[in-house]
């Protein structure tokens, strides 16, 4: 699958061999085995192209990394202590991703009504983007009279 996502193409048997044999020994056989499997398993959909197939994944790496995560933390019988400790394993880079993809999820989602904690938590985002829409045409702040009324 590795090959698969990474060329972002349609492959051939033949491609992934000749790319695999660059780092071992590896059969035809194999590879067409495997990938086959991974036809079977519906991981990759596959075209034929003469006497031969092209296979595609169906989906990225990241959207089954995330199924594979969603999995694991539905089968927990305490998700909230299960997120915890796989927060508690991240590297400092790896929590900083996590914070940068919850801020996208909030800005697509609109807060829900009912829910007066999420409104609050995603107010500055919103007094963030009043203040960048107060900034002049020029780049140069409003005086600070006028940014202190519209606050």
């Amino acid at each position: 699958m590795t090959r698969v996502w990474e060329w972002n193409r349609p492959v051939t048997v033949r491609e992934v061999l000749e790319d695999l044999q660059k780092e071992r020994s590896i059969a035809y056989t194999t590879v067409m085995t495997v990938l086959d499997n991974l036809h079977q398993k519906g991981w990759v959909r596959r075209e034929a192209e003469g006497r031969a197939y092209r296979y595609e994944a169906v989906s990225t790496r990241a959207a089954y990394s995330a199924a594979l995560m969603n999995e694991a933390w539905s089968a927990s019988d305490n998700p909230a202590a299960a997120l915890v400790a796989f927060f508690g394993m991240m590297s400092p880079e790896q929590r900083q991703a996590l914070r940068d993809a919850v801020r996208m999820v909030q800005v697509d989602e609109p807060p829900e009504a009912d829910d007066p904690a999420e409104v609050g938590e995603r107010e500055p985002a919103r007094d963030a983007e009043a203040e960048a829409a107060a900034t002049s045409a020029d780049g140069e702040e409003p005086d600070a009279g006028t940014a202190d009324k519209e606050r």
